[in-house]
C-alpha cells in the first residue's frame, strides 16, 4: 500500500469490506459470507445494511450473463420440476412487478397463489433501501431510486395505489425541511479538478452571488468566463429569422454542446463546465442530449443550462412542485409498503394504513417470511429467470413453464398466467418464443448504467464550514457530492446537527463521450462491472480530501462507511432525436417490445420508456388488465 493510500485512509477497516470478488472476508482470510451476500459489518446479512458493492451485487447477473452468452443450457443440470402451480407468476420484484401482483391480487381476491422471483438478494429493483448504524443511530438513505417526482402529474392509477398503501404526499411538505440548509447558509458549490482546470478549487454561493463574481473565483481562462456570464446573463436570440417552431426544431436536431459552440460560439473551454451536468438525469453528457431537452428539462441542482432566455420560445420546464417527495430511504418504502400488502409476516411493525408512513421507515423487515409455503404470495430471492415457455401452443395454452435458477440449480413452476417485470433487455433471451420482431425491438432500448454511492461521515461540520450542501463537480470521478435530503418521518429524525454524522450521496454515470447515447450505454456497463470496490472507495476518499481542503475533513479518519449502489441495468430511456428515427405511433420499439403473448405479458419502466416510479405503476396495471382479458382457467 502506497503513502498516499495510507493518508486517504485505504488500510483503515470501516464498514464496507474486506472484500474480494464480491465475498466478505474476515482478517485471516475465512469467508464470512455466501457470494449472494456481501459484507458483515454488523448486518447479520439483513441486506439493506449490507455495504461495499449493491445494488447489482456479485453474483446476482453471472447466470444471465450466461444465458445472454448462449452458454446457460449448455452447461446446466436438468430442470428439477418443484410441483408448485400459481395463478401468476411475477419475474422481477421491482416497483412494476410487486405493482403487479398488488393489481392481480385486487382484481381476483387474496387467495390468489403468486410467485415473485428475482435474481437480487433484496426485493424493490432500482428502489433499494440502504441502512447504516453510527454510533448506535440508524442513518438511512435510498439504494437507487430516489423520489415521489411530481406526484400531481400521476395518473389515476398511481395515485390511487399510492392512496391504497397509505401514503400522503402532502406529508412531504412538513417532514422534509426545506429550509434548513437556508437556514445555515449553505449554498450550491462547484469543485474545479486540477486535472481538468489546471487546480483544485471549491468556489461557492452558486445562484447566491451574482454570476460575474462567481465566476471570477474560477479557474477558468477570461474568455470561459466571458461566456459563461454571458450565457447566465444576457438574453440574446442566438437563432435570428427562424420561426418558433423551426428554433424548436433545431434545438431538437442538435446536442447542447454543439449549441454552445456552433450557435452560442461560445469558447470551447465552457464545454467541460457543463458535460457532466446532464449525468444525473440522462445518463450521458451534453455531447449526447438535445439542446431542447437541455431547455425544457432543466437540471434538479440550480437554474438549469442557460444561453435560451432570449430565443422567445416560451418558458423551459414548469416545475410545478418542488422536489421533496422523499421517504428517508427514497422509494424503498414504496416497495416495502407493496410487500407488506402482499405479505403481511414480512415486514411487521406496520400496523395500518394510516400509520404506514411513519411504520414503514423504522420497520425491519423479515426476509424468512418472504418465501413462506402458508402465504399465497411468495417472494422468492436469488432466483434468477432462465426460460419462460408455454405448455403447448402460445394461442392455446393453459399454462407457462417459469424456470429459475437458484443456488446454481435449475428448477421449474407452472403457471396460469406471467407477467414479465424484468429488463426488458433479458427477455428474448428468456422467452426464446417469442416472434421475432418482439425480440429485436425488446432488445433495442439500452439501459442506461449508474452509480449512487453513499458514504457516512462522522459529522457534516467540514460542509457548513466550506459553507455547502451540494456541488458539482465538473469532469470529476463523482460528478456530484450532497448532503443527503433532510427528511425526518415519525420516530426517525435526520441529523440536523452538524456535529451529528451524515450520509453523502455521490452520483457517477460512466459513459463514452463522443458516441452515440446507447453505444455510450454499453460501454459505460462494462465499465462498471469491471471496476473494483476499491476503485471507487479510492476516487471518493481523494475528491472528498481535494474538495474540502481547508474545511477540517480527513479522509482518513471521517468516514464511517461506504455502499457503492452499483446498478449496470438503470435508467429506462426512450426516443433520443439525435440518434433515433422518428417512429410513427405505435411502432415505437417500447410500444412493439410490450406487447402480450399468449399468457405473457411484460410490465417495467422499459415498456413505458421512462425511468420514473409511476411509469412502473402503470405499466404493470396494463400488463395485469392484458392478462385479465384472457379466458379465465380453473
Amino acid at each position: 500500500m502506497t503513502a498516499e493510500d495510507r493518508r486517504l485512509g485505504m488500510h483503515r477497516a470501516i464498514t464496507r469490506r474486506d472484500f474480494l470478488d464480491g465475498v466478505a472476508l474476515a482478517a485471516g482470510g475465512s469467508l464470512l459470507a455466501e457470494r449472494a451476500g456481501g459484507a458483515a459489518g454488523g448486518s447479520d446479512g439483513y441486506p439493506p445494511a449490507l455495504t461495499g458493492l449493491r445494488g447489482s451485487q456479485d453474483g446476482s447477473f453471472t447466470d444471465a450473463h450466461s444465458l445472454r452468452d448462449g452458454v446457460f443450457w449448455k452447461k446446466a443440470p436438468p430442470v428439477a420440476q418443484t410441483g408448485e402451480s400459481y395463478d401468476l407468476v411475477v419475474v422481477g420484484a421491482g416497483i412494476s412487478g410487486l405493482a403487479a401482483a398488488y393489481f392481480y391480487r385486487q382484481s381476483v381476491g387474496k387467495n390468489a397463489r403468486i410467485l415473485i422471483l428475482d435474481n437480487h438478494d433484496d426485493f424493490g429493483g432500482h428502489a433499494r433501501r440502504n441502512e447504516f448504524q453510527v454510533d448506535g443511530r440508524l442513518l438511512l438513505a435510498n439504494g437507487g431510486t430516489q423520489s415521489i417526482e411530481s406526484p400531481s402529474q400521476y395518473s389515476k392509477v398511481s395515485k390511487a395505489l399510492l392512496a391504497d398503501l397509505g401514503i400522503d404526499v402532502q406529508r412531504f411538505y412538513r417532514d422534509f425541511d426545506q429550509n434548513l440548509y437556508p437556514s445555515l447558509k449553505l449554498s450550491t458549490g462547484v469543485f474545479y479538478n486540477r486535472e481538468t482546470f489546471g487546480e483544485d478549487r471549491l468556489v461557492t454561493g452558486m445562484e447566491v452571488v451574482p454570476w460575474p463574481e462567481f465566476f471570477e473565483k474560477a479557474p477558468l481562462s477570461e474568455a470561459v468566463r466571458r461566456d459563461l456570464i454571458r450565457l447566465y446573463t444576457q438574453k440574446m436570440d442566438y437563432l435570428p429569422g427562424l420561426t418558433r417552431q423551426q428554433k424548436i426544431a433545431k434545438l431538437g436536431s442538435i446536442s447542447y454542446a454543439q449549441y454552445l459552440l456552433d450557435i452560442v460560439k461560445a469558447d470551447p473551454g465552457v464545454i467541460p463546465y457543463f458535460q457532466n451536468r446532464t449525468h444525473d438525469l440522462w445518463a450521458v453528457g451534453i455531447d449526447a442530449v438535445p439542446a431542447l431537452a437541455c431547455y425544457a428539462g432543466g437540471d434538479d441542482y440550480s437554474s438549469g443550462y442557460p444561453g435560451f432566455d432570449g430565443l422567445g420560445i416560451g418558458e423551459g420546464r414548469a416545475k410545478e412542485e418542488p422536489y421533496i417527495f422523499h421517504f428517508p430511504d427514497g422509494n424503498a418504502s414504496i416497495a416495502r409498503l407493496l410487500v407488506r400488502s402482499l405479505i403481511p409476516a414480512a415486514m411487521p411493525g406496520v400496523s395500518s394504513t394510516a400509520e404506514a408512513m411513519d411504520g414503514i421507515v423504522l420497520a425491519r423487515a423479515n426476509y424468512g417470511r418472504l418465501d413462506d409455503a402458508s402465504s399465497p404470495v411468495r417472494l422468492r430471492l436469488n432466483s434468477t429467470a432462465a426460460r419462460v415457455k408455454h405448455v403447448g401452443d402460445p394461442h392455446s395454452a393453459a399454462e407457462v413453464e417459469v424456470a429459475y435458477v437458484r443456488g446454481g440449480k435449475p428448477e421449474a413452476v407452472k403457471a396460469k398466467l406471467c407477467v414479465m417485470a424484468c429488463y426488458n433487455g433479458m427477455i428474448p433471451y428468456i422467452c426464446p418464443e417469442l416472434p421475432p420482431a418482439q425480440r429485436k425491438a425488446l432488445a433495442y432500448l439500452v439501459k442506461a448504467p449508474l452509480v449512487y454511492t453513499h458514504a457516512v461521515i462522522r459529522n457534516w461540520t467540514s460542509f457548513r464550514k466550506a459553507g455547502i450542501f451540494q456541488v458539482l463537480c465538473p469532469e470529476s470521478y463523482y460528478s456530484y457530492v450532497a448532503l443527503d435530503y433532510p427528511v425526518s418521518m415519525g420516530a426517525y429524525q435526520f441529523p440536523r446537527n452538524p456535529d451529528d454524522p451524515m450520509v453523502l450521496f455521490l452520483l457517477r454515470t460512466p459513459c463514452k463521450p463522443g458516441r452515440p447515447q446507447r453505444s455510450q450505454h454499453r460501454a459505460g456497463r462494462v465499465e462498471l462491472l469491471a471496476t473494483k470496490f476499491e476503485v471507487f472507495e479510492k476516487h471518493l476518499r481523494d475528491q472528498l480530501g481535494r474538495m474540502l481542503a481547508g474545511t477540517g475533513f480527513d479522509p482518513a479518519g471521517d468516514i464511517q462507511a461506504i455502499t457503492v449502489n452499483r446498478w449496470a441495468h438503470g435508467y429506462a430511456n426512450g426516443r433520443n432525436p439525435l440518434f433515433d428515427p422518428e417512429w410513427a405511433e405505435g411502432e415505437e420499439p417500447w410500444v412493439i417490445g410490450r406487447q402480450p403473448f399468449g399468457r405473457i405479458a411484460i410490465a417495467n419502466s422499459d415498456a413505458g420508456a421512462d425511468a420514473y416510479t409511476n411509469v412502473a405503476i402503470d405499466q404493470a396495471y396494463r400488463a395485469i388488465e392484458e392478462l385479465l382479458r384472457l379466458p379465465r382457467q380453473v
